[in-house]
Order: structure tokens, then C-alpha cells, then sequence
């Protein structure tokens, strides 16, 4: 299934991988060897988040999160 989270893609030094971070579902992150596979590993946190959520009764909420560059948009 498709979201429309948002998710930062960033380079970590101290990892030594790329990093892809989704600011909306707090704590929800993946890591790979390209930034590619970091997001592709996010789009598989992002499922199994919200279904531990789900499971849980908890809220899931909505896509929130826009960077500072379309905020103004």
C-alpha cells in the first residue's frame, strides 16, 4: 500500500549508510546502502507501523509533515 508520509532521506556519517526518517509516525526509520533502498526499507517501517498501531488500538495520524522549502507553498 502506498502512503503519502513524508520522509527525509539523509546521509549518516556515524552509520555509515543512508538513513530515511518519516517525521510523522515518531519513532519510524529504515537505513540502507543507497538512498533508494533506505526509502524502500522506510515504505516497509511505514506498513508495519501502522500496523503494530493498529493492533495496539492506537491513533495513526495523519500525514503531517512538509519540509520548511513547501511550507510557504
Amino acid at each position: 500500500m502506498q502512503h503519502r508520509y513524508h520522509i527525509n532521506v539523509f546521509w549518516s556519517a556515524a552509520d555509515e549508510c543512508w538513513i530515511a526518517d518519516v517525521p510523522d509516525l515518531k519513532p519510524c526509520s529504515a537505513h540502507g546502502d543507497t538512498p533508494e533502498e533506505a526509502i524502500a526499507e522506510a515504505q516497509v517501517a511505514i506498513e508495519l507501523w501502522i500496523e503494530t498501531a493498529t493492533d495496539r488500538g492506537l491513533p495513526i495520524p495523519e500525514p503531517r509533515y512538509r519540509p520548511a522549502i513547501y511550507a510557504a507553498a
